[in-house]
């Protein structure tokens, strides 16, 4: 317990942990994903400034993740270099 407050107090691990736990990325089906990974599409995205979208099933390889609004950085053939939300992808088993 914490002495000024009377809370329990949190251990240097257990903070690590709560901070492991916030930077993992799951996908649509709450998998964990890594970088390196395969994804496919769950659903047609719309690509901005193009009149195109990339297609469900439209599988992804080697990704990596990133921090921010979308948390993975690929590269999609026929488009080239985006960045996708993880919930709208789905781990592909290798």
């Amino acid at each position: 317990r914490c002495q000024t407050c009377v809370l329990p107090c949190s251990t240097a691990s257990e903070i690590a942990a709560e901070k492991a736990r916030a930077a993992e990325v799951r996908d649509a089906s709450g998998n964990v994903l890594a970088n390196g990974d395969s994804v496919i599409l769950i659903k047609d995205l719309k690509v901005k400034g193009s009149s195109s979208s990339i297609k469900v099933g439209t599988k992804v390889r080697g990704i990596r993740l990133v921090d921010g609004d979308h948390d993975i950085d690929c590269k999609v053939a026929g488009f080239g270099q985006i960045g996708l939300k993880s919930q709208f992808v789905k781990k592909v088993a290798q």
